[in-house]
């Protein structure tokens, strides 16, 4: 069997300028990357900014186990079956980050023969989107870092810089430093943290900003210190911001490649979803909007993180509106959150079904809650039984939501055609009510409350003293009828990694709370989510390499 990198490295590419063409642009209007890559020209982007937009569908997912979901691969396989069914289709992803691909989770370009390619460009360097935001941000810090060695005429408090330096690789050793050190000249002693380039305020604004000069203001608000007073300081009082946008005018423009079946995807942006925000860049599903009929668009990780951050953040500010969602969910899944463990989820298991099938009925209800057409579609591993299939589909039938199996991994577009005719007719006969799940004009705490009891189904929410203290002054300060970025772990509904399955009656721990001022939201930090990840005792950089032919082989 061949493996994922294998597939897309014998896929036969066409040129981006074809795709392109086939889309209806001109050469000029896509400028390459390489042969099989682009970016869409301003000239492209502002011709087409008054095209009413095709039909948006949301792949979303139960929260992510060790037995695989395939959000992405399903997304990307839906698109294509779409395709097929003679509809004039794009894909809207977000970009691969360095840490992850190098450390647990691999590549993420999808998988089997449902891939966008090429997939060893997208996973590494891809258009260079990532470096340009992590030297925007790091151009910043170094700017804040000279201002207080040239003398701190703004009156920055050393121990009241919140803008954090970043790098795209999973590096826990650079959570906590101290720099500064040496001799005088060197700057002044203070401590210092990383997080990971996805996590950054600027990754943020790039994915949520509307053009160059909207990505311009929303830096200029980035808060990077309070001064001895209690007064923020922003990127604009460092006079940097002009500098920074230079650095991010190629990077805000969306990207574009294909899929093995040469369907045309953008992918654009990647802020962490478990963490950030968790969706591709504004301009990129608008973009794909007003160039297709249908637009097929992924949120990061489940959908309490990925799904909750698009409706309620995303597509408010956006002024986007969701057609239909897909939930999708693998028999594995279901039965490692019955408590199965990883090595035995191949044989059947009804009672473990039975079990863990309450994380997939929590993740239908919270989508009904938004008022979107909804549809289940399973992601069929060789060793799902028929027995254990038709209890998902009676389950889901109980619910009002129809099931379908995919299986696209295995034949690519075909076998999403079940799955592309059931979002067709939803389509065609159930209209969206789409609405957030809470009002902003919500004091912040009630917002915290409402996506913790509402999606999470937790019991109650609990603060530390300096979380309660930084809500009453970013509300002093007029933040508080912002949305809120809750930052909180991928693997369970709770903030507790290890409750799996539908955990009830536990409380959500906020520990720490600040503003993304540019980015327009307020991050609620909940249990011990890292915002510099680590690497795992065997990383997955061990087994990547290039062979004696010069073809890379082991990045997924």
């Amino acid at each position: 069997m061949l493996t994922d990198i294998e597939i897309a490295q014998k896929a036969e590419m066409k040129k981006i300028r074809e795709i392109a063409a086939d889309m209806g642009l001109t050469e000029d209007e896509v400028e390459s990357y390489g042969t099989y890559m682009g970016k869409f020209s301003d000239d492209y982007l502002k011709k087409i900014e008054n095209r009413p937009f095709g039909k948006l569908i949301l792949v979303t997912a139960i929260n992510p186990t060790p037995a695989g979901e395939g959000k992405t691969t399903v997304t990307i396989g839906l698109g294509d079956a779409l395709r097929r069914a003679g509809k004039k289709t794009m894909i809207a992803l977000r970009e691969p980050s360095l840490g992850p691909c190098f450390g647990v989770k691999g590549g993420a370009a999808g998988g089997g023969y449902s891939q966008v390619v090429p997939m060893e460009k997208l996973n590494l360097h891809f258009t260079g989107d990532f470096h340009a935001i992590t030297s925007a941000n790091n151009l910043l810090a170094a700017a804040l870092d000279n201002h207080l060695q040239q003398g701190n005429t703004l009156g920055i408090d050393p121990k009241r810089v919140v803008l954090k330096r970043c790098l795209d690789m999973n590096d826990r050793a650079l959570r906590n430093i101290v720099i500064g050190m040496g001799k005088r000249m060197d700057g002044v002693v203070r401590e210092d943290h990383f997080i990971i380039t996805v996590a950054t305020e600027v990754m943020a604004i790039l994915c949520l900003a509307e053009d160059i000069n909207d990505l311009s203001e929303r830096l200029s608000r980035i808060i990077v210190a309070y001064t001895y007073q209690g007064k923020p300081v922003t990127a604009a009082d460092l006079k940097v911001v002009g500098a920074m946008t230079v650095l991010l005018k190629d990077a805000i423009r969306p990207n574009l490649i294909q899929t093995l079946e040469h369907t045309p995807a953008i992918v654009h942006g990647g802020p962490f979803a478990n963490i950030a925000h968790g969706c591709n860049s504004v301009r990129a599903t608008k973009t794909a909007l007003r160039s297709a009929d249908y637009v097929v668009t992924e949120a990061g990780f489940g959908a309490d993180l990925g799904a909750e951050k698009f409706l309620d953040i995303k597509c408010r500010m956006a002024g986007l509106r969701p057609d239909a969602a897909v939930l999708v969910a693998t028999v594995r899944a279901l039965k490692y959150n019955g408590g199965i463990p990883k090595d035995q989820l191949s044989d059947e298991n009804l009672e473990a079904l039975e079990k863990g099938i309450c994380n997939l009925g929590k993740h239908i209800e919270n989508l009904k809650k938004y008022g979107l057409p909804l549809v289940v579609t399973l992601n069929r591993f060789v060793s799902d039984t028929d027995a254990e299939i038709e209890y998902v589909r009676n389950y889901c039938a109980e619910r009002g939501v129809k099931l379908t199996v995919s299986e696209v991994w295995a034949k690519g577009g075909e076998g999403g055609a079940e799955l592309a005719e059931e979002v067709l007719r939803l389509l065609e006969e159930e209209k969206s009510d789409y609405h957030p799940i809470y009002d902003t004009a919500l004091p912040l705490e009630e917002k915290i409350r409402v996506i913790a009891t509402e999606i999470y189904g937790a019991k109650d929410v609990e603060y530390t003293v300096e979380a309660r203290k930084a809500l009453a002054d970013l509300t002093a300060l007029g933040f508080g009828e912002m949305p809120v970025c809750m930052a909180k772990t991928q693997y369970s509904l709770s903030d507790d990694p290890k409750l799996l399955g539908r955990p009830e009656g536990f409380t959500v721990s906020i520990r720490e709370v600040y503003v993304s001022a540019g980015a327009g939201f307020v991050v609620a930090i909940a249990g011990s989510i890292m915002t510099m990840p680590g690497l795992p005792k065997v990383p997955a950089a061990e087994r990547i390499g290039i062979d004696e032919n010069g073809v890379t082989v082991g990045l997924f």
